[in-house]
Protein backbone atom coordinates (compact mmCIF):
# COMPACT_ATOMS: atom_id res chain seq x y z
CA UNK A 1 0.00 0.00 0.00
CA UNK A 2 2.91 2.24 0.62
CA UNK A 3 4.41 1.89 -2.32
CA UNK A 4 1.41 2.97 -4.35
CA UNK A 5 0.50 5.66 -2.32
CA UNK A 6 4.69 6.96 -3.15
CA UNK A 7 3.69 6.11 -6.89
CA UNK A 8 0.40 8.95 -6.69
CA UNK A 9 2.09 11.08 -5.06
CA UNK A 10 5.88 11.06 -7.15
CA UNK A 11 2.84 11.77 -10.14
CA UNK A 12 1.02 14.25 -8.80
CA UNK A 13 4.33 16.36 -8.39
CA UNK A 14 5.53 15.51 -11.67
CA UNK A 15 2.03 16.75 -12.73
CA UNK A 16 2.20 20.25 -10.93
CA UNK A 17 5.71 20.54 -12.02
CA UNK A 18 5.05 20.23 -15.84
CA UNK A 19 1.98 22.30 -15.20
CA UNK A 20 4.33 25.30 -13.70
CA UNK A 21 6.67 25.38 -16.66
CA UNK A 22 4.05 25.23 -19.02
CA UNK A 23 2.71 28.63 -17.63
CA UNK A 24 5.89 30.07 -16.65
CA UNK A 25 6.93 33.20 -18.98
CA UNK A 26 8.79 33.16 -21.61
CA UNK A 27 11.72 35.31 -21.92
CA UNK A 28 11.40 38.96 -23.57
CA UNK A 29 12.36 38.51 -27.21
CA UNK A 30 13.61 41.38 -29.58
CA UNK A 31 12.89 41.47 -33.17
CA UNK A 32 14.72 41.33 -35.28
CA UNK A 33 17.90 39.60 -33.73
CA UNK A 34 20.56 40.28 -36.08
CA UNK A 35 20.58 43.41 -38.32
CA UNK A 36 23.22 44.68 -40.72
CA UNK A 37 24.37 48.08 -41.06
CA UNK A 38 27.06 49.63 -43.25
CA UNK A 39 29.45 51.68 -40.97
CA UNK A 40 31.90 54.20 -41.61
CA UNK A 41 34.97 53.91 -39.18
CA UNK A 42 37.00 57.24 -40.99
CA UNK A 43 40.72 56.46 -40.98
CA UNK A 44 40.45 52.72 -39.76
CA UNK A 45 38.16 51.77 -43.02
CA UNK A 46 34.64 50.48 -42.90
CA UNK A 47 32.09 48.20 -44.44
CA UNK A 48 29.35 45.80 -43.11
CA UNK A 49 28.61 44.57 -39.82
CA UNK A 50 26.45 42.85 -37.95
CA UNK A 51 24.75 43.58 -35.06
CA UNK A 52 23.10 41.36 -33.04
CA UNK A 53 20.85 41.35 -30.14
CA UNK A 54 19.22 39.52 -27.16
CA UNK A 55 17.19 40.62 -24.09
CA UNK A 56 16.52 39.36 -20.79
CA UNK A 57 13.50 41.56 -19.17
CA UNK A 58 14.60 45.21 -19.27
CA UNK A 59 18.37 44.14 -19.92
CA UNK A 60 19.70 43.44 -23.06
CA UNK A 61 22.68 42.79 -24.89
CA UNK A 62 23.86 44.05 -28.47
CA UNK A 63 27.23 42.34 -30.14
CA UNK A 64 28.95 43.80 -33.36
CA UNK A 65 30.93 41.86 -35.51
CA UNK A 66 32.48 42.54 -39.24
CA UNK A 67 34.89 41.00 -41.43
CA UNK A 68 35.40 44.33 -43.27
CA UNK A 69 36.15 46.69 -40.59
CA UNK A 70 39.49 45.46 -39.62
CA UNK A 71 41.57 45.53 -36.10
CA UNK A 72 44.81 48.36 -36.93
CA UNK A 73 46.74 46.29 -33.89
CA UNK A 74 46.88 43.39 -32.29
CA UNK A 75 44.52 43.48 -29.41
CA UNK A 76 44.14 41.20 -26.15
CA UNK A 77 40.89 39.82 -24.93
CA UNK A 78 38.90 41.97 -23.10
CA UNK A 79 41.28 45.39 -24.08
CA UNK A 80 38.55 47.51 -25.94
CA UNK A 81 36.57 49.91 -24.44
CA UNK A 82 33.11 49.73 -25.87
CA UNK A 83 30.18 52.20 -26.23
CA UNK A 84 27.61 51.81 -28.69
CA UNK A 85 24.81 54.56 -29.01
CA UNK A 86 21.65 53.58 -30.61
CA UNK A 87 18.86 55.72 -31.54
CA UNK A 88 15.46 55.72 -30.15
CA UNK A 89 11.84 55.88 -32.54
CA UNK A 90 10.69 59.27 -30.70
CA UNK A 91 13.77 60.86 -29.89
CA UNK A 92 16.66 59.93 -27.52
CA UNK A 93 19.22 57.31 -27.41
CA UNK A 94 20.09 54.07 -25.34
CA UNK A 95 24.28 53.18 -24.69
CA UNK A 96 24.99 49.71 -24.64
CA UNK A 97 29.20 49.57 -23.18
CA UNK A 98 31.05 47.21 -22.46
CA UNK A 99 35.37 45.78 -22.65
CA UNK A 100 34.15 42.51 -23.76
CA UNK A 101 35.80 41.15 -27.31
CA UNK A 102 37.60 38.59 -28.59
CA UNK A 103 41.77 38.32 -28.90
CA UNK A 104 42.47 39.67 -32.42
CA UNK A 105 45.49 40.01 -34.61
CA UNK A 106 46.30 43.22 -37.03
CA UNK A 107 44.11 42.11 -39.68
CA UNK A 108 41.43 40.53 -38.73
CA UNK A 109 38.10 41.32 -38.51
CA UNK A 110 36.62 43.47 -35.63
CA UNK A 111 34.60 42.56 -32.81
CA UNK A 112 32.69 43.80 -29.57
CA UNK A 113 30.28 42.56 -27.10
CA UNK A 114 27.76 42.19 -25.71
CA UNK A 115 27.26 45.33 -24.94
CA UNK A 116 25.11 45.71 -21.95
CA UNK A 117 22.10 48.51 -22.07
CA UNK A 118 18.67 49.12 -20.48
CA UNK A 119 15.60 48.57 -22.86
CA UNK A 120 11.86 49.53 -21.37
CA UNK A 121 9.17 47.58 -23.66
CA UNK A 122 8.54 48.57 -26.54
CA UNK A 123 11.73 50.77 -27.27
CA UNK A 124 12.74 50.77 -30.77
CA UNK A 125 16.40 51.25 -31.22
CA UNK A 126 18.49 52.30 -34.81
CA UNK A 127 21.92 52.27 -35.24
CA UNK A 128 21.44 54.76 -37.63
CA UNK A 129 22.10 58.55 -36.32
CA UNK A 130 24.04 56.14 -33.48
CA UNK A 131 27.75 55.53 -33.15
CA UNK A 132 30.09 52.58 -31.71
CA UNK A 133 32.99 54.47 -29.69
CA UNK A 134 36.25 51.53 -29.73
CA UNK A 135 39.10 53.11 -27.07
CA UNK A 136 42.29 51.03 -27.37
CA UNK A 137 45.08 51.17 -25.18
CA UNK A 138 43.05 53.87 -23.46
CA UNK A 139 43.97 56.09 -25.85
CA UNK A 140 43.32 55.35 -29.72
CA UNK A 141 39.93 56.39 -30.14
CA UNK A 142 37.80 54.92 -33.09
CA UNK A 143 34.57 56.13 -34.39
CA UNK A 144 32.53 54.29 -36.49
CA UNK A 145 28.65 55.10 -37.79
CA UNK A 146 26.00 53.97 -39.68
CA UNK A 147 25.82 55.13 -43.15
CA UNK A 148 22.05 54.37 -43.53
CA UNK A 149 18.68 52.24 -41.73
CA UNK A 150 20.30 48.95 -40.39
CA UNK A 151 18.66 46.14 -42.14
CA UNK A 152 15.92 44.37 -41.97
CA UNK A 153 15.15 47.30 -39.64
CA UNK A 154 15.37 48.05 -36.27
CA UNK A 155 15.22 46.27 -32.88
CA UNK A 156 12.09 46.20 -31.00
CA UNK A 157 11.95 45.10 -27.81
CA UNK A 158 9.04 43.53 -25.67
Amino acid sequence: MRCKRLGIGAALAAGTLAAGLALAPGAAAVVPQSATIIADCGAYGGGEATLTATQTGTSATITLSSSEITSPLALGADSIVSTLTMVKAGGGTTAFTGTKNPAMDAGDGVSVGPLTGTVAPGDSLEANGGSLRMVIFGFITVTCTAQGPQSPGPFVFE
